[in-house]
């Protein structure tokens, strides 16, 4: 009989984020879609998120290249989280550049997100704002592109990515460390 292809484990946001130390503890995480818990996964976010700038293309190329040997750094070590943490700081770099290069506040969508669909991805009903382009957002998006394209084809880091998946993505993480509320 065939074995069953595997499901990708989504990222599991009912951790305990807040007592983890994932470079002590990598089992715990999962890479989950785009920048799922790049705000969360902690000692990775205290280290890079100083580093993160992207409102004009100078701080975005100096914010690139520094979360970029952030990224090389952690390659050295062997350390997949902190490689893909980084690379998700280069793809939110690139993501937040476009959304205000196409929409100067920031925001995509008019008026407050509904309580029952907060932390949820899409419009959820609501009318998207006009774009106003910012020419110098875009630059900033395209210098932060290039990192994070140049990252997700690493020879080292895709080759670190299938270990950590054939290592950890299989094993649910411990209970012992979820949130105590559930």
């Amino acid at each position: 009989m065939p074995a069953k292809p595997t499901r990708k484990k989504a990222f599991d946001y009912d951790l305990d984020f807040s007592s983890i130390d994932f470079r002590e503890r990598p089992e715990l995480y999962r890479i989950g879609k785009g920048e799922q818990g790049v705000l969360l996964v902690e000692p990775y976010k205290s280290e890079i998120l100083p580093h993160w700038r992207f409102k004009t293309p100078e701080l975005a190329r100096e914010s690139s290249e520094k979360i970029y040997k952030l990224f090389e750094g952690y390659l050295q070590q062997n350390d997949f989280v902190g490689a893909d943490m980084a690379r998700k700081f280069l793809q939110m770099g690139y993501t937040r550049s476009r959304r205000y290069a196409n929409h100067k506040s920031g925001r995509k969508y008019k008026g407050p997100v509904p309580d029952d669909k907060k932390g949820q991805s899409g419009a959820h009903g609501r009318q998207q704002l006009p774009t106003e382009p910012d020419p110098v957002k875009a630059a900033s998006a395209v210098i932060f592109r290039e990192k994070w394209d140049q990252a997700k084809q690493h020879p080292l880091y895709r080759q670190l990515s299938q270990h950590f998946k054939a290592t950890y993505e299989e094993a649910p993480p411990e209970k012992s460390v979820r949130k105590l509320n559930q």
